[in-house]
């Protein structure tokens, strides 16, 4: 049985002691970065050695979003947009989603051929004017209902193409002041306000299979802790968000959070993660943090379960090169010129 836990590797290849560590830690998953990245042969293979490890298909994550958040691309994979660039290239909300759906299909078409079934995609947060670009072009829109309806679509994308999609980060990161990688944030908006902005994509998609919190501290839900080791937080996103689905922790290395690494992963386990991710490839975090968590059990496996269950292990049939070409058409707007302004419908 898994541990709770999700490493990442620090190379292009395994070393011998990240082998032993692997297959004696057991983790849930593995996630890769573009330190991992080279040619699609290379990832073909790392990927291979990790399952290898643990002696099973386990899941392999990695953040394709496309924008600043790309962990595969040229020479050997396209370079994809960012959220934004989705709607600022369509007409209509509908040619919008159209576009964000066949970019994610794309992504899990690159994603799967390598090996890799999940990524931490789409990016849900709505930014409020003033807070930290740490979001920024990440996010598909500056209202809750364009973000679901966007982050839907890509979603669905994924999920077409064999690869699981990650909505992040629950509660909601667009309000943040401060980039969690470097502080621990605080957000003061009441209830009221949180439930009808920030929560509401994420209760829009509580149907999909797996989530990730955010390391930020909601004073209106727990004023001592980020939501990722507050057990009110995850309270509110189980019954208020009504997110049924596996939940896994934003990277533990950051520095929104504090304590040992051993601390943080029994803290945001204890708190209702299902899953925590150390993501640096650094031999001696990854055994601190695996002295804190244990085997996945209960609910927690179940979720894990559900989630790998909702794998589609036959791809939606697609024609990739039609498939970029009209994606390459639509997003620099000659498709939309061409076809006039009915465009969306007929996409749609």
């Amino acid at each position: 049985m898994a541990t709770a836990a999700i490493y990442g590797c620090a190379g292009h290849r395994l070393t011998a002691e990240e082998k032993v560590f692997f297959a004696d830690a057991d983790p849930w998953g593995f996630i890769l970065f573009r330190r991992n990245v080279d040619s699609p042969e290379q990832v073909r293979d790392l990927t291979a050695e990790l399952r290898a490890c643990v002696g099973r298909h386990a899941p392999l994550l990695i953040d394709q979003e496309g924008g600043r958040v790309q962990r595969m691309g040229p020479p050997h994979w396209p370079k994809y947009p960012p959220g934004e660039a989705y709607l600022k290239a369509a007409n209509d909300p509908l040619t919008a989603r159209e576009l964000a759906r066949l970019g994610a299909r794309l992504m899990a078409h690159d994603l799967h051929d390598v090996g890799i079934n999940v990524d931490c995609l789409p990016v849900l947060d709505v930014p409020v004017p003033g807070a930290h670009d740490i979001i920024g072009d990440r996010a598909y829109a500056h209202d809750p209902a364009t973000v679901a309806q966007l982050g839907r679509a890509a979603a669905e994308g994924l999920l077409a193409g064999g690869v699981l999609p990650v909505i992040k980060h629950m509660p909601g990161h667009g309000r943040a002041f401060g980039d969690t990688h470097k502080e621990l944030p605080t957000v003061h908006a009441d209830l009221a306000t949180l439930d009808a902005w920030d929560f509401a994509p994420f209760r829009a998609l509580s149907d999909m299979p797996i989530g990730m919190t955010a390391h930020i501290v909601f004073t209106a839900i727990d004023p001592r802790r980020p939501a990722t080791q507050s057990k009110k937080a995850i309270r509110l996103i189980r019954e208020q968000l009504g997110f049924g689905g596996l939940l896994l922790s934003d990277d533990l290395v950051m520095n929104a959070l504090s304590g040992t690494l051993t601390e943080r992963a029994q803290k945001a386990l204890k708190a209702g993660c299902d899953l925590v991710i150390h993501w640096n490839g650094d031999m001696a975090e990854m055994r601190q943090v695996a002295e804190g968590v244990g085997r996945l059990k209960g609910g927690a496996l179940r979720r894990a379960d559900a989630a790998l269950a909702r794998i589609v292990h036959t791809p939606e049939p697609l024609d990739v090169r039609e498939a970029r070409d009209r994606f390459d058409a639509m997003m620099s707007g000659r498709l939309n010129a061409a076809k006039g302004p009915d465009v969306g419908e007929a996409q749609a």
